[in-house]
């Protein structure tokens, strides 16, 4: 193998940067939890050669809302996007837009969600990219969109693909058994115990199909520009779609049960979970992949990678599935972030929020912040001028179950935590306090013990509401 010797990061004075995003990937679900068998060498690796984040929230955990608030750099009642339900304004400026004025190739692979509602990606994945910033790159469908909207026309290049390869059909035919009568149900977990395997093949299995187009992408980027590469997974969102050979490491293997859960088995809540985890395992397995494509570029050491996640998933916690909630395992995400000049093999309690990336990004880019920006970079706590970062994280989420949207359950909340306690406020129903550090799983709600807690959390959180 002949591995390139010139690097970006010494042309330009700015480094690359590799933004690895899968979709609903919890933040306790990775190594060094000790109650899971869950491996993600790829990913420690990273860990080992930089920071890891324990404290750090998505700003709505709901697919387009949190990565509207990615993309703007604003918090979620200030992003644009309420819920699935609304497409990206396009009049509101991006953090890609500025990497890209900045002289970046901006490039980006898989699900982006900032136009859910349009249910079209361009057959060359190229709807709306240019506009939103991207030089390189495609967008595709997500999991549910390639088969709900895409199964007798391809409207985007993965369906396309599919399609070509005579696939669809029983990709179709099997995700809508996976739904069967649950379809439109209140959720229950019932959507998620179709744990058998997928047919097919792992070449045609979605992240490794997005895999191999970053892979592509970054092939084809020039040597005398920095870029950046956001490769957006579609795991290890439900359904609990695998391959053979993705589930076959996890035969035998227990799990731990579900926090407070009475809907299902504990057999199926087995089941559910190594399809979870072989999904977040296949996703490390592809980071391994582009990372070596980087280093055959020769530009490993000159680019920061960071991997986390748009939100978390419930897993049956509390009697609850997917994300929307309050939760810990629906707001936190994973954070690892690596690369020159950054701390190695340090783990942080700093509280972090999703859009304090893309400041983080724009802030090693060299470019002006967006106006009305939320997000406050990491660079000086990454590189050891600071321990500290921000004295709380808020996060929100309004999903009003009205007839016609995707089912899932009515959530109107806002939320304010601060390493401790959180505070959750409740549309037209009482706040709630949490102590995280005395009750992890927030089983117990403190409010009417801690008078004095809330309301010094409460003011800070009003104020911030108020901001349009």
């Amino acid at each position: 193998m002949t591995v390139k010797v010139v690097s970006k990061m010494a042309r330009s004075g700015r480094p690359n940067i590799l933004f690895l995003f899968p979709d609903q990937h919890r933040w306790d679900w990775m190594e060094p939890n000790p109650d899971l068998p869950v491996k993600m060498p790829n990913v420690e690796m990273l860990a080992k050669r930089g920071i890891r984040f324990d404290q750090a929230v998505c700003n709505s955990p709901l697919c387009a809302p949190s990565r509207a608030s990615l993309a703007s750099v604003r918090r979620y009642h200030r992003c644009g996007v309420a819920n699935n339900e609304n497409n990206y304004p396009l009049e509101q400026p991006t953090f890609y837009q500025r990497l890209r004025d900045a002289g970046y190739r901006v490039a980006g692979v898989g699900k982006f969600d900032i136009h859910k509602m349009a249910h079209y990606w361009g057959i060359d994945g190229q709807h709306l990219l240019p506009e939103m910033g991207f030089t390189d790159g495609i967008d595709n469908e997500g999991k549910r969109d390639c088969v709900g909207t895409c199964a007798e026309e391809p409207l985007g290049p993965y369906s396309k693909y599919l399609h070509d390869n005579g696939l669809m059909q029983a990709h179709a035919d099997d995700f809508n058994g996976r739904r069967g009568e649950h379809r439109d149900a209140e959720f229950d977990g019932s959507q998620y115990v179709f744990t058998h395997p997928t047919p097919l093949p792992d070449e045609a299995y979605c992240d490794n199909w997005i895999t191999e187009r970053g892979q592509e992408v970054l092939r084809s980027l020039p040597d005398d520009q920095p870029w950046f590469l956001q490769v957006n997974f579609a795991g290890p969102h439900e359904p609990m779609d695998v391959t053979e050979s993705m589930l076959a490491r996890w035969q035998g293997v227990d799990f731990p049960q579900p926090h407070r859960n009475t809907q299902q088995a504990e057999e199926a809540h087995v089941r559910v979970r190594r399809n979870y985890a072989a999904m977040i395992e296949n996703i490390d397995a592809r980071i391994g992949d582009l990372l070596k494509t980087i280093e055959e570029r020769g530009e490993l050491d000159n680019t920061i990678v960071v991997y986390t996640s748009d939100h978390g998933d419930m897993l049956g916690d509390h009697d609850e599935w997917e994300k929307t909630s309050f939760y810990q395992p629906s707001v936190a995400v994973p954070l690892i972030i690596a690369g020159p000049g950054i701390r190695k093999g340090m783990t942080s309690a700093a509280l972090v929020e999703l859009v304090d990336l893309p400041a983080t990004f724009m802030d090693y880019g060299e470019t002006a912040a967006l106006p009305d920006a939320d997000g406050l970079s990491l660079r000086p706590l990454l590189e050891g001028t600071t321990d500290a970062h921000r004295p709380y994280v808020i996060s929100g989420m309004t999903v009003t179950g009205e007839p016609g949207t995707y089912p899932l359950k009515r959530a109107i909340w806002n939320l304010i935590w601060d390493g401790r306690y959180k505070l959750v406020r409740r549309h037209e129903e009482p706040d709630l306090l949490f102590d995280l550090e005395q009750d992890p799983w927030e089983s117990r709600d403190v409010f009417d013990d801690h008078p004095g807690i809330a309301a010094r959390l409460a003011e800070p959180l009003t104020a911030e509401l108020a901001r349009s």
